[in-house]
């Protein structure tokens, strides 16, 4: 599975955390992040992380590409609920939430939901987006 990882700032700590516990099931599949909590995960647990762009360089609209081209499997996207959206919606947790519901991409904005979605890939309940996404 190909899994993407965005935090707001005051996530990134969360998201550390978050991978450290579930190292062992992040290990088994592609992850991709935004540059600054790609390597703070990255350093944290010594997963492979493919860094896009930092979230104010345009690195969650390269993400939300991904989405668009059906090269994700999973989003968690930890957002802080104090921030405040600006602009016209490019690049927010609106629109990677949009694009998820578009292209029927499990997403999570909070950690209680990445961990159910986490605990069903390590089940296999994920598996059907091996159809939707044929390993190349």
């Amino acid at each position: 599975m190909n899994i993407a990882l965005i935090a707001h700032d005051r996530k990134k700590e969360l998201m550390v955390q978050f991978c450290i516990a579930y190292c062992g099931t992040f290990a088994g599949h592609s992850i991709c992040a935004t540059a600054t909590t790609g390597r703070l995960v990255s350093e944290a647990t010594g997963l492979p992380i493919k860094l896009y762009l930092t979230a104010a360089q345009g690195g969650v609209q390269q993400i939300g590409s991904l989405i668009a081209y059906n090269e994700l499997d999973l989003v968690i996207f930890f957002r802080d609920p104090a921030y405040v959206e600006t602009g016209s919606g490019n690049g927010t947790v609106t629109e990677i939430a949009r694009l998820c519901d578009q292209y029927s991409v499990p997403f999570a904005s909070n950690v209680a939901t990445a961990e159910v979605l986490i605990q069903g890939l390590k089940r296999g309940d994920l598996d059907w987006r091996d159809i939707v996404n044929p390993k190349k």
